[in-house]
């Protein structure tokens, strides 16, 4: 008996379920692989030298705790780890690299709301600029506001001020620069309170049922503000947050506002005994002075085109304002006390959403252009660079395709021997109906909807967790797996601004029995 139950138990616990089995597991291998390897690819001291010379790069890091005079933030919309792999083989092949990826020190960043496993980059603007978690699509304030709430919004007491706010205290200039609108959720983290991302202009409070002179709209705080108003530097898209219905500009932007006002003339004014510009196109933002100390610049009525879309000789380019910006906030007192920059490539975001996979890559391919200008410009001694993103997408990449395979391409064929791609959503509209032949579309086409499996309209985030790349000054502090309200905490602790913990303040190490 003892033997039986013993044959029993072995055969039981060694049982596989048909079709679970390591042949059906993993793919049919072809007789031949068509990919041609290099002559030294197939060499094992290849490998072995490529490996040893990273392994030596690594043992020569050492911490930088100089004191981070400047601070960079750039976020990368909607760029989740697939996008940055995907986008690595759209630029070439799998060994290129994004400009941030060479950067030592990296961690991942839990990016959920206080009331939702899935972020949107209102809360989470909160998080990494705010340093507190607070609920879905509000911004700058804590989770004591709920959506809509325009009573609990006003109270001083639930502001979240940013590390904009706190670099401004100190005399460091500041500025955001984005291609999505300045009014948008992820700039206006920086300088922004508000119960709902999407009140905008004062014509969208007044639609939710509120006051709008009583919840002020997130285009009037970016230019009356506490911390927008002191803004050095604003570019972007969304003019028609900021002008009258029935206002054209030079333009042909046309206003949303319903209470008249035009707060791009009451910026002007407000600045009239200041050196200040506003500029609509890039030859106007590549002309702007020396002596200038405040630019706000709006290139579009709406969202900034995409790069595949875009003029290149009228609309600037993420890497043309990355540089402009950090020209103008290096100079005056920028040049004793440092700069606190937020710069955002927020069309990948929009590219996914959309289900245009090419798009989102390529914008992904312009920011990281925009953060190697940033680092030709800057000194890695006293500036720390910090690259994130918000949230994730439903963006994966499947099956076994050949080493160099097009990354639009066709991966393998499914069971009725249909074909189907690399790049596939969860959801979104680029859904396809049963039967439909993805390897008939054009799919190297940059509007091509990539499938996705389920029909929505837009299709939606993703709740994993999201890269951080950090370069300079206390970099060695991004590590291992953290909240993303613990991101603005550690840029305060390496520039000596904020209430919390500073490289600054007098017996800044932790003792352990305060662990």
């Amino acid at each position: 008996a003892p033997l039986f139950l013993l044959a029993l138990c072995t055969t039981s616990a060694f049982a596989r379920p048909e079709g679970l089995d390591d042949r059906h597991m993993h793919p049919p291998l072809p007789k031949r692989i068509k990919y041609r390897m290099t002559d030294v690819e197939s060499t094992g001291s290849y490998w072995h030298e490529k490996a040893q010379a990273v392994l030596k790069q690594k043992l020569k890091i050492r911490h930088n705790e100089n004191v981070a005079k400047n601070v960079i933030m750039f976020i990368g919309d909607g760029m989740s780890i697939p996008t940055l792999t995907a986008t690595r083989m759209y630029m070439g092949d799998e060994e290129n690299e994004l400009s941030f990826e060479r950067f030592h020190h990296t961690a991942l960043s839990k990016t959920y709301c206080v009331d939702a496993q899935t972020a949107d980059s209102a809360c989470s603007a909160t998080a990494y600029l705010g340093g507190v978690k607070a609920n879905i699509a509000t911004i700058g304030v804590t989770a004591a506001v709920e959506l809509n709430d325009c009573d609990e919004m006003v109270k001083k007491e639930n502001h979240v001020h940013s590390i904009a706010s706190w670099s401004q205290d100190v005399g460091k200039r500041t500025g955001i620069v984005t291609t999505s609108t300045v009014t948008d959720a992820s700039p206006s983290g920086a300088y922004a309170h508000i119960a709902n991302r999407l009140w905008q202009n004062d014509a969208t409070v007044t639609e939710a049922g509120w006051n709008a002179t009583k919840c002020r709209d997130i285009a009037y705080q970016l230019i009356k503000g506490k911390t927008g108003s002191k803004f050095n530097f604003i570019l972007g898209g969304g003019s028609q947050m900021f002008l009258p219905i029935g206002h054209e500009d030079e333009a042909g932007s046309r206003g949303t506002r319903s209470d008249g006002r035009n707060l791009i003339e009451e910026w002007l004014k407000d600045k009239k005994n200041k050196e200040a510009r506003y500029v609509w196109n890039r030859d106007q933002l590549l002309d702007v002075p020396e002596d200038v100390e405040y630019v706000l610049g709006l290139f579009s009525e709406g969202y900034m085109p995409y790069n595949l879309d875009r003029n290149t000789s009228s609309t600037p380019s993420l890497a043309e304002m990355t540089e402009a910006a950090i020209k103008l906030v290096s100079r005056g007192n920028g040049a004793k006390k440092g700069f606190f920059l937020f710069i955002e490539g927020g069309r990948i975001d929009h590219g996914h959403h959309a289900a245009l996979a090419q798009k989102a890559l390529d914008e992904t391919v312009e920011l990281s252009k925009a953060i190697e200008k940033a680092l030709e410009m800057t000194n890695e001694d006293d500036t720390l660079i910090v690259v994130t993103a918000d949230h994730a997408h439903t963006l994966s990449m499947s099956g076994y395709p050949e080493r160099n395979n097009g990354i639009f391409d066709i991966a393998g064929t499914d069971t009725n021997g249909y074909g189907y791609l690399t790049l596939n959503y969860a959801n979104g509209p680029g859904y396809k109906p049963m039967g439909h032949r993805v390897d008939s579309d054009d799919t190297n086409d940059k509007d091509y909807q990539f499938p996705g499996i389920y029909n929505l309209t837009s299709e939606t985030h993703g709740a994993d967790d999201v890269g951080i790349f950090a370069n300079g000054p206390w970099a060695h502090l991004y590590s291992g797996v953290i909240e993303e309200n613990t991101i603005p905490h550690i840029m305060a602790y390496a520039s000596c601004v904020g209430p919390g913990l500073t490289a600054c303040s007098k017996g800044n190490n932790v003792k352990s029995n305060e662990i």
